[in-house]
Order: structure tokens, then C-alpha cells, then sequence
């Protein structure tokens, strides 16, 4: 069929309707022709070619062309791997700015651009039944009833969670809804997060993505996410709109999402993966990036075009040098922020992002970009700040100022303590106390830091302390996937046992490693189905397991770790002395401890045997301030921690006022106790000079009591 197809417009990117018709644009300067493709229902193809070409961008409009149209693109060009040059007009191309698709890939010979046969001869095999299709997406939404909680990182309590894990079997939320972005809004998901106390939700990547030809073909899945194929889409299969027919309506359901969430007071934050695409190394599909413009869009080799600088481990490096990659992350970033109202971003592998010449630099453009960009900069920007297979990979701490960042260290520190290596007590101290040897000598405030003991990439806290190694199997790929060093411990029984002087020391390790979490300064992170005791048979990486050892298991809930979680967060959220813009060990209102009641002397954290202390905060000392400038006084705490396997006796050092009266102490939290059990209001109130007997592996928090002794 012949259509009629205006000049239109070279901005913005992507498939743009109004009431008469789309405009279409594609960014390509190696393309020498580009090929419109339209579907109808059944399939069939209509091809316009976009003769348009200014400033590197091919554009047209089709008057009569709208909303649910499906479409993708042709490129013309040349085709010599060994200069990166990668157009072949036989595969059908996904529009790099789509904002819903339709499809997925139906893995074959017909999705690559090379002859299986003959890997240097070019492909003629067409893709376009094998591919999924690009969607025109109506862009309005009414958001007048949208509420952005704009909750500051002080007071933030971030729960990272995946969309379908968390309401795939959740008896509350209807089963046309469970695994879905409606399903996350259902009033029973929302209730879940709102009584547990969270501020944030932090969704595994939502991005469209794939699963790859080895894993669909093992019958496996990508079920974290990070393989993206489009970074405005929201993923297809999270949708029930789309799975009840109505195509493209992934967008409009995300949206509601968002709105739910925050009028409950969460925030969302996405986590994105920018540093590489589902397209694989050299060998992999040619779906979107690589026959637009190779160059453009990946990291390739200088010495040897042909093959792409791997940073990610995943094959490709996405090429934020370029101007059209750098102009693609900024777009998509600005689009999620404005059009779909998120409030934050995790970056994986944000490293890779910020290489210049090889190496990590702080003042990259992709930096200064988001630094300068007024919506961007107004977000929560979260790095996982390192990368794969270079000197300078691990960069926590080198982030800068407006970034925050997940604290390796802090993980790291915190499982070691309590797994009972020695000389780990100095670390923790410092680790607890904010992170001030990390981000201090940049200026930075300890919310820099987001602490986390678990997070999906590795052991739940449940598996944490009931296996000694990993348990992979499933995976296919003989064990050797995922981490060896776990920082874990079973407690003499690998696995599930029915022992319960084992499942007892178990509980009790994970609720000491919980409080210490939310004792700490920074910004807590909390593993979705921590809290409900869920495990993965021991499987640290359950990238490619989309069903139950990955779901969140709502039939056999841990009640009385749930009843912990709920406590230690409104803890938290209800103390700002345990939120404090500041370092704990700025001099002026802490103290460190010895059991024996004497403030802890360089020579005692020396010492590699010690395993207990205690710390004093008082919370009438250089308080923060709220927005109204009121000082945010509190109560003042002291927490006794004994990492010993046996316990320990506290003297309960003398903390008043030069020659005043001393304090009295209430105990409001032994995790030794099941989490469950209430406040030991009835235990007497400590004094200066009194002892109490903290016992093995567990914290004691004491409030002060405004009396005197």
C-alpha cells in the first residue's frame, strides 16, 4: 500500500502522535537508507522509507498513523564486521526510544545478522516474524492525583523487590493480578510495604528485556532483568492490561502503579541497567543497537573492530562516549522522571558508565550530564559503584557528591562480624557509625552510603545463616555460577533442619544482623522477603529462576521475624537520633564503650580478641532540624553489642552531664529474644554502675528515661 509520508519533524526521538498522524525518527549516521516498517494485526508488512536526514537523524510523518501502531525499522548500510560496521536490512530493528513493545524474540538463525553456516558471510534470512514489534504509545496521563513523597534520604528505608516475585503467589491480590505492576498497586501488596514501614520500593530492572537464546532454550528465564532491549518500555509480561489483550497498555498500568505507591507515601526507584544491552558480544542477536550504529551504541575494540570492550561480563559495553548512547541515557532517564513519575535510579554497574579512556573518572561527561540536568539532579541517583575485570572496578567511595552509593564494604563488614570472624570490630564500629572513612574526605553525609546485609544478587538473610556454600543446581550450569565467598554460615547443618537449638541460633543471628542495619547511620536497604524469612534452597544466584525458588512465599511466612522487622523500622523512623545527617563518630555526642564501663582506648580496638562494646548517642546534642528549623530532639540511646558466642556482662558506664545526676536506661530491644516478644517493660531500669548481661551474639538498645538515678 502506498502512503503518503511528510518531511516531519527530526526531534523529538522515537514514534511521536498527535491527532493526525506519528512522526518517526531514527538516529543513525551510518545508515545510507532507512526503511519504516508497519504491521498490521495479522502481520503483514508496509514499508515507507524515510528520505529525511539532518543533524544524524532519519525522520518522516504518516498523516493517519496512531496510537497501537506496531512498526520497526530497516537500516541500509554497510556490513563489514571488521570495521564495527554491523546494517543488514534483512532484520527488522527495534525502535531505541519505543515506549511499549509488543512480542518477544522467537530465538533462531533469522535474529542474527551473520550465516550460522558462514559467520564472516552476511545474513539474508528477514526477522521480522522472530522479533517483537515497536508500539506508537498514546503519551497522555492524567497524574492531577499524584502525590510525590519527596522523602529525603535520612529518612529514607529502601525495600529492593522484583514486580512479579513479590505478588506471584499472594493470596491477597487477585490471580489475574498477581506478578503484575496492578499487582504491586493492589491495596494488599501496598499494605504489606506500609505496615513493614518502607519509604521506598526499589523494583529489579522493569526496563523491557529478554531472555537469552541458552537460557530459553534450558527452559531457564532472565528473571532479575538486567538484559535490556529498551530503555523506555516498561517490560511487557509485567502487565495484566497486556496480558488481557489490551496491547501497549503496559504503560498506562506502570503509571497507576506509581500513583498507588505514592499515595501510600513510597517512593519508587528503578533499577536500570545502562552499562550494556540484551544484544550480547559479537556472536549475539541483531535486534535494535548493533544494526542502527555499532559504533554508536557499544565500547568496540580499537585493535580489532570486530569485537566489543567488555566491562560488564555480559559480552558489551553500552558507549556513553557517543553522543547518541550518551543522548539515549539522558532521554530515557528525563522520560521516566517526567513521564512516569519515578523518584529515583539504581545504576547498575554504574562504573562502566563513567569510563573515559579505559578508566573510571569522576568528572566524566555522563557526570556532568546529570549533574547540570535539572530533573535528573533532583532524583535519587544510586550507583553500584563497580564494574567487571579492571584495575580500577571497585570504585565505592568515588562517586560524587550528589550520588549515593551500595556499600560493599558495609555488607561485607557486617556479615563478617557476625559470623564470628576475629578483628572485625573496628570495622563495624566504623561501618555503623556511617561510613566516614569511605565518605568523609569528600565531604559527602553518611546517607552516601546505602547499607545493605543482603540484596538480590546473592544468599537471602534466611540462607545466609543456614548454608555454608552455594547451592546452584538448578541453574544448569554445574555449580559454578554466582559468588564462593558469602560471608555465610549454617551453624553446623547445611540446609534445612527441624533442630531447634539450630533454627533458635539461626533467628537469633538474623535479627542481630537486622537491628545493626537499622541502628546504623546512612541509608538502609532491606532485601524484599528478608522479612518474611523467604529462602532460595541455598542459590545465590537465582538470575534465571522465574518460579518458586525465587517468589516471595507467602504460605509459610516467618510471623514472628515479621513482627521484628515491623518493630526495628518504626524504631527507626520514630528516633532521629538514629537518623542523624551526621557521622556517629563526630566528636560531641557518642561514646564508645568497654563492657567493663570505660571508654574504649586505642589499644582496645587493637585488640583482635574483642568482640563487645558499647555506644552512647545522646540525642540532645547537635540535633538535625526540621523543615520548619525546630531542633529534633530525642531521647538519648545506648546500645549494648556482644558478639560473643557466650554473655556478657555491661557496666553501664556513667553518661551524665559533668556533675549532674546519672541516667537511667530502659531496655526496649534484645534480639536474642523471638522478635515477636514484647517489650521487656517489666526488666528494671539500669543505672550507672549497675550490670547488665547481654547474651551471646545479640544486641541490647536501651532509651533513656528522662529519670534520674
Amino acid at each position: 500500500m502506498h502512503r503518503r509520508v511528510w518531511p516531519g519533524r527530526h526531534f523529538p526521538l522515537g514514534a511521536t502522535p498527535d491527532a493526525e498522524g506519528t512522526n518517526f525518527t531514527l538516529a543513525s549516521q551510518v545508515a545510507q537508507k532507512v526503511v519504516l516498517c508497519l504491521f498490521d494485526e495479522a502481520g503483514h508488512e508496509d514499508q515507507v522509507t524515510l528520505r529525511e536526514y539532518d543533524s544524524g537523524v532519519w525522520h518522516g510523518y504518516l498523516p493517519g498513523v496512531g496510537v497501537g501502531q506496531r512498526y520497526g525499522y530497516r537500516v541500509h548500510g554497510a556490513y563489514d564486521p571488521s570495521r564495527g560496521l554491523r546494517c543488514n536490512a534483512a532484520k527488522l530493528l527495534l525502535d531505541p526510544y519505543a515506549r511499549a513493545f509488543d512480542g518477544t524474540v522467537r530465538w533462531g538463525p533469522e535474529v542474527f545478522d551473520y550465516d550460522w553456516n558462514a559467520p564472516d558471510t552476511i545474513s539474508a534470512m528477514d526477522s521480522a516474524a522472530h522479533v517483537p514489534k515497536s508500539l506508537v504509545v498514546d503519551p497522555t496521563f492524567d497524574w492531577a492525583a499524584d502525590v510525590v513523597p519527596r522523602t529525603s534520604y535520612a529518612d529514607s528505608v529502601i525495600y529492593e523487590v522484583h514486580v512479579k516475585g513479590f505478588t506471584a503467589t499472594h493470596p491477597g491480590v487477585p490471580p489475574e493480578l498477581r506478578g503484575t505492576y496492578a499487582g504491586m498497586a493492589h491495596p494488599a501488596a501496598v499494605e504489606h510495604l506500609t505496615s513493614l514501614g518502607v519509604t521506598a520500593v526499589e523494583l529489579l530492572p522493569v526496563h523491557e528485556f529478554i531472555t537469552a537464546s541458552a537460557q530459553a532454550h534450558s527452559g531457564l528465564s532472565n528473571y532479575w532483568g538486567y538484559n535490556t532491549i529498551g530503555f523506555f518500555a516498561p517490560h511487557e509480561e509485567y502487565s495484566a492490561a497486556s496480558r488481557a489483550g489490551w496491547v501497549g497498555g503496559q504503560v498506562r498500568e506502570f503509571q497507576q502503579m506509581v500513583v498507588a505507591l505514592h499515595a501510600a507515601g513510597i517512593e519508587v526507584i528503578l533499577d536500570v541497567v545502562y552499562n550494556h544491552t540484551a544484544e550480547g558480544d559479537q556472536l549475539g542477536p541483531t535486534l535494535c543497537f548493533r544494526g542502527i550504529d555499532n559504533h554508536a551504541y557499544y565500547r568496540v575494540d580499537p585493535v580489532d573492530p570486530s569485537r566489543y570492550l567488555d566491562t560488564t561480563g555480559t559480552g558489551n559495553s553500552y558507549n556513553a562516549d557517543d553522543h547518541t548512547c550518551l543522548r539515549l541515557i539522558m532521554d530515557s532517564l528525563r522520560y521516566w522522571v517526567t513521564e512516569m513519575h519515578v523518584d529515583g535510579f539504581r545504576f547498575d554497574l554504574a562504573t562502566a558508565l563513567a569510563r573515559v579512556d579505559g578508566g573510571f573518572e569522576r568528572l566524566s561527561s555522563f557526570f556532568a550530564l546529570i549533574d547540570q540536568d535539572p530533573v535528573i539532579s533532583r532524583v535519587k541517583l544510586i550507583a553500584e559503584p563497580w564494574d567487571v575485570g579492571q584495575w580500577d572496578s571497585y570504585s565505592v567511595g568515588a562517586f560524587p557528591d550528589t550520588w549515593s552509593e551500595w556499600n560493599g564494604r558495609y555488607r561485607d563488614t557486617v556479615r563478617g562480624f557476625w559470623s564470628g570472624r576475629p578483628a572485625t570490630l573496628p570495622e563495624l564500629a566504623t561501618r555503623v557509625a556511617g561510613s566516614s572513612d569511605i565518605y568523609g574526605p569528600t565531604r559527602r553525609r553518611p546517607h552516601a552510603s546505602i547499607n545493605y546485609v543482603t540484596c538480590h544478587d546473592g544468599f537471602t538473610l534466611h540462607d545466609l545463616v543456614s548454608f555454608a556454600s552455594k547451592h546452584n543446581d538448578a541453574n544448569g550450569e554445574g555449580n559454578r555460577d554466582g559468588t564462593n565467598d558469602n560471608i555465610s554460615w549454617n551453624h553446623g547443618v547445611e540446609g534445612p533442619t527441624e533442630d531447634p537449638v539450630v533454627t533458635a541460633a539461626r533467628s537469633r543471628d538474623v535479627r542481630a544482623m537486622l537491628m545493626t542495619l537499622f541502628l546504623s547511620r546512612g541509608v538502609p536497604m532491606l532485601l524484599g522477603g528478608d522479612e518474611l524469612g523467604r529462602t532460595q534452597r541455598g542459590n545465590n544466584n537465582a538470575y534465571c529462576q522465574d518460579n518458586e525458588i525465587s517468589w516471595f512465599d507467602w504460605q509459610h511466612v516467618d510471623e514472628d521475624l515479621l513482627a521484628f522487622v515491623r518493630r526495628v523500622i518504626a524504631m527507626r523512623r520514630a528516633h532521629p537520633v538514629l537518623r542523624r545527617r551526621r557521622y556517629l563518630a563526630d566528636p560531641g555526642y557518642s561514646v564508645w564503650f568497654a563492657p567493663d564501663g570505660q571508654p574504649m582506648s586505642p589499644a582496645m580496638w587493637q585488640d583482635p580478641a574483642r568482640r563487645s562494646v558499647a555506644v552512647f548517642v545522646d540525642g540532645t546534642v547537635a540535633p538535625d532540624h526540621d523543615r520548619w528549623g525546630e531542633p529534633l530532639l530525642d531521647r538519648n540511646l545506648l546500645v549494648l553489642v556482644n558478639g560473643e558466642a557466650d554473655p556478657v556482662g555491661f557496666r553501664i558506664p556513667d553518661t551524665s552531664p559533668s556533675g549532674g545526676p546519672s541516667r537511667l536506661w530502659r531496655l526496649e530491644l534484645d534480639t536474642s529474644l523471638p522478635g515477636s516478644a514484647p517489650a521487656p517493660s517489666s526488666t528494671p531500669l539500669a543505672g550507672a554502675g549497675s550490670t547488665v548481661l547481654a547474651p551471646g551474639r545479640s544486641l541490647l538498645v536501651h532509651w533513656s528515661t528522662g529519670e534520674e538515678g
